[in-house]
């Protein structure tokens, strides 16, 4: 098989998946979860590295990636919000800034701009380190990985009636949901200030389709 950077991110979206599947199914099934989504952060570094190396890099395959991001994003906050461990307002979040920022790209995109080259949608030096850059994209991976197996384990060690420790004294076991709760909304708040640039740089192409729109309302009045 040859292995392209889409292949790559169909892959590591379905391991996802199939991580998130598993939490809830025992302790070893929470733990076997926690591998596999080790595995599925490891595979968005991995369709980057096979797109450079190989010259794959293409203005679909970066939405194809952003696509995948957004996929495995939701479908982890959401089961965690769902069963109780982190605030309902945080997939919430997650959801709106994703839908934002993505349309936001689309309009970039009919404009001919999109990617990380010459016809990059981001301008500024600043908005470029924040989004595109190496250690940018990955600590925010580093974070959501951490935020994901933190969950998982505690979700296999502590809770429920099959966890493989039980549930710990309440000081402990508010101090380790305390610590959850930090790494997850600090995960969320790195989110935010990547999302930043998107706002900023990509609010001229929302502007200026309101005044193509407007021109043409105009246009057909006078007609």
């Amino acid at each position: 098989m040859s292995w392209t950077p889409n292949k790559v991110t169909a892959l590591r979206v379905v391991v996802g998946f199939a991580a998130v599947a598993l939490f809830g199914r025992g302790a070893w099934g929470n733990l076997a979860a926690v591998v596999l989504t080790v595995a599925s952060i490891a595979l968005d570094g991995l369709d980057g590295h096979i797109a450079r190396k190989q010259k794959l890099a293409t203005p679909m395959g970066a939405q194809i990636d952003i696509l995948g991001d957004r996929m495995i994003e939701n479908v982890y906050f959401t089961y965690f919000a769902v069963v109780g461990m982190v605030s309902l307002w945080l997939p919430v979040f997650f959801f709106a800034r994703g839908a934002t920022t993505d349309f936001l790209r689309g309009l970039a995109l009919r404009a001919g701009h999109s990617g990380w080259g010459a016809n990059a949608m981001l301008k500024t030096w600043w908005g470029r380190a924040l989004v595109a850059s190496r250690w940018s994209r990955g600590l925010y991976a580093v974070m959501k990985c951490l935020c994901f197996c933190y969950l998982g384990l505690e979700l296999a060690l502590t809770r429920g009636p099959v966890a493989l420790i039980g549930e710990l004294a309440g000081d402990a076991q508010t101090l380790i949901a305390g610590a959850g709760q930090v790494l997850t909304w600090a995960t969320a708040g790195f989110c935010f200030v990547r999302g930043l640039p998107v706002l900023v740089e990509g609010w001229k192409y929302f502007a200026d389709g309101l005044v193509v729109r407007g021109g043409k309302g105009i246009a057909r009045k006078i007609a």
